[in-house]
């Protein structure tokens, strides 16, 4: 018999998840981690241009790894040929990878494995494993989704996510991101030691309650609004995606200009900064360079523009 009376927890939401008929875990990296154990993977071929989250993994799960460079058009740049137990992981670079590219690169290789960690919104391709992220879109402590047609025949215990809301609570509640910013480190690098555990009661019923649709538009008009303005200055030629997560800005001494917008509290994130070996000049430059721009469901038009009157002056001035 359960407990009667007392006070109340969290209330449950009635809602749908937008991915309710995917398998649900606790982050994105045990999204692939699932992949990997319920297909038998031993070998997985990964790019430079990628924090050490997967390299890691692989090392401490027992899968043996190889990298591959990528173009600046964010397209992998490999021919080998794949044997059965091996497998290519294509990140999809703020969504700027098509599901056709995904379909013929599934034909072209047979083993792929999509990560849409930086495209929620993108939805799977039949017959390709496919990972998502939530935390990356949401205001939720940890999950992922795992997209795959293989079932893997082991019992995974459920998460508890109950001890990684502070952060989210303390942001949610009005007071300034910075005071709570210890507390985001040390969730995100909790989250990138966990173990393979479905997604949380908590995290579930948060994903639940949110406006996917409202979320998905706001993205796309606020990444609209910026490449009308930027396109002609972006060294990059970008795709407006589905629900963007962020928008990505080529130009030079991005290091620098990263610095100068962090001064007037816009926070441009550095991904993937421990990029550093000799053989990646191009995936370094990409990571030192292109500035992820926020244009999420937080903002509008006029935190967009007010981007652009700080950003624009800064690169005239170079």
């Amino acid at each position: 018999m359960t407990e009667i009376g007392g006070y109340f927890g969290l209330e449950e939401f009635v809602n749908k998840e937008f991915y309710s008929d995917l398998i649900a875990v606790n982050n994105a990296r045990n999204a692939l981690l699932y992949i990997l154990k319920a297909k038998n993977v031993k070998k997985l071929f990964i790019p430079y241009y990628l924090c050490d989250s997967i390299s890691k993994l692989c090392s401490r799960e027992g899968y043996d790894y190889e990298y591959y460079h990528i173009g600046e058009n964010f397209l992998p740049v490999f021919d080998k040929k794949l044997i059965n137990d091996e497998y290519l992981y294509i990140v999809n670079y703020y969504g700027q990878i098509s599901n056709e590219y995904m379909r013929q690169q599934q034909a072209k290789h047979g083993n792929i494995i999509i990560d849409n960690v930086q495209a929620f919104f993108q939805k799977p391709v039949d017959g390709i494993d496919t990972v998502y992220s939530c935390r990356k879109f949401f205001g939720v402590p940890d999950g992922g989704y795992v997209s795959t047609d293989k079932t893997l025949e082991e019992s995974i215990p459920v998460d508890i996510s109950m001890d990684r809301m502070k952060h989210i609570l303390g942001r949610f509640e009005g007071t300034c991101s910075s005071d709570y910013y210890s507390d985001f480190k040390k969730n995100e690098d909790f989250i990138n030691n966990l173990e393979l555990r479905l997604m949380s009661k908590v995290t579930r019923n948060i994903l639940r309650g949110i406006d996917y649709l409202s979320i998905c538009q706001k993205r796309e008009e606020n990444f609209t609004f910026l490449h009308e303005k930027l396109k002609s200055l972006n060294q990059i030629k970008i795709l407006v995606p589905v629900g963007p997560f962020a928008y990505p800005f080529f130009c030079k001494n991005g290091i620098n200009i990263r610095k100068k917008l962090a001064e007037k509290k816009i926070y441009v994130a550095t991904l993937w900064p421990d990029i550093a070996s000799s053989e990646c000049s191009l995936e370094k430059t990409m990571a030192d360079n292109i500035l992820p721009l926020p244009c999420d469901q937080r903002y509008g038009k006029n935190e967009m523009q007010y981007i652009l009157s700080i950003l624009i002056p800064l690169l005239v001035k170079q």
